[in-house]
């Protein structure tokens, strides 16, 4: 059984802290790494695998098998928008639901790699119903949802109509495979400008705290957000309203967008298979956030806190140096 200890250690809270520190690839090192850049970008566990490969792959099989014709989409129908919205749902439930009932209802590695030992809230005001999982699973599907389905029928059919530029494979095949290349750049950059927006103390108080409710997020708390935070999240694919791309670049995007924050938030450094293997979640840097509120609005490639100043690397010098910062804050504020 894997030991936990090897990889990090708990404080007196019971809260577990990696050893490894948050960092970003060598994409914007200077002077720059070819090697280390080519290796980045295609060993396990960097770029491309494992995570950006699965949502690309679920992109394509989507596409390719769970995607009305573009003949079909050319005109608006109660049919095939209700398909589409079936289909995102039981992509949604089998989604997060894989790690819900992993991490949480089976509770197959205990608190082996959780980083607060606490389980989801049965009992606080600060959510509907008073229960943490029931108010972030109406907010995914009385909100998410259909705020996604929306974007994507109407990329789809201004894509099946001609009204937006359109790439396809056969003519521009370098092109098309760059762009998947860079679409999870392109999300890291409008999702940290989103992200500031909405922090915006008068968006904050109306908007962004109900995803920051979840302090402790879980699975389901990814996509667990106010619609007109959904709005500002899912916009992002309006690029392909503008630059020439494939439909199956709007979904790639689309898919990226809706299973990223699972693993994202899954509370888990660490997500054990088997006995021995591990599959990494990356999602320290944005648990940190949750815990911090004002830092790592965006982590991933590209290190974006770090050139504007909100980065913690999650070690406890940085918990201090982030506290004496936000102490800084509160002074000039008053």
């Amino acid at each position: 059984m894997v030991n936990e200890n090897q990889f990090g250690n708990r404080d007196k809270k019971g809260h577990w802290r990696p050893f490894k520190r948050v960092d970003y690839g060598p994409l914007f090192r200077w002077p720059s790494e070819p090697m280390q850049l080519f290796k980045w970008l295609f060993r396990w566990d960097g770029y491309i695998f494992p995570w950006n490969f699965i949502y690309a792959l679920v992109a394509v099989l989507v596409w390719t098998y769970f995607t009305p014709p573009m003949e079909t989409m050319k005109s608006f129908s109660i049919d095939w928008i209700a398909y589409i919205t079936t289909r995102n749902g039981v992509l949604m439930t089998l989604w997060y639901g894989a790690f819900h009932l992993w991490l949480y209802v089976r509770r197959n590695q205990g608190t082996t790699f959780k980083y607060n030992p606490k389980w989801p809230e049965t009992d606080n005001s600060a959510f509907l119903f008073r229960n943490q999982t029931i108010d972030n699973l109406i907010w995914c599907f009385a909100s998410g949802l259909p705020i996604w389905t929306v974007f994507e029928v109407i990329t789809l059919w201004m894509m099946s109509n001609g009204y937006i530029p359109y790439l396809n494979l056969d003519t521009n095949p370098i092109l098309f495979f760059a762009i998947f290349l860079f679409l999870p750049l392109f999300r890291e950059v409008h999702f940290y400008c989103i992200h500031r927006l909405i922090h915006w103390p008068p968006l904050y108080r109306t908007v962004h705290k109900v995803h920051h409710a979840n302090s402790n997020p879980g699975p389901w708390s990814g996509l667990s957000m106010h619609p007109v935070e959904h709005l500002f999240y899912f916009s992002g694919v309006i690029i392909h309203w503008i630059i020439p791309s494939h439909s199956v670049h709007a979904l790639f995007h689309l898919v990226h967008l809706v299973m990223s924050p699972t693993p994202g938030h899954a509370g888990f450094d660490k997500v054990i298979i088997g006995d021995k293997k591990l599959l990494d979640t990356h999602c320290f840097a944005h648990y940190l956030h949750h815990k911090y509120f004002e830092v790592n609005y965006a982590d991933g490639s590209i290190p974006l806190d770090k050139w504007f100043g909100t980065f913690h690397d999650g070690s406890e010098k940085g918990d201090q140096l982030v506290k004496a910062r936000l102490k800084g804050l509160k002074e000039k504020s008053t």
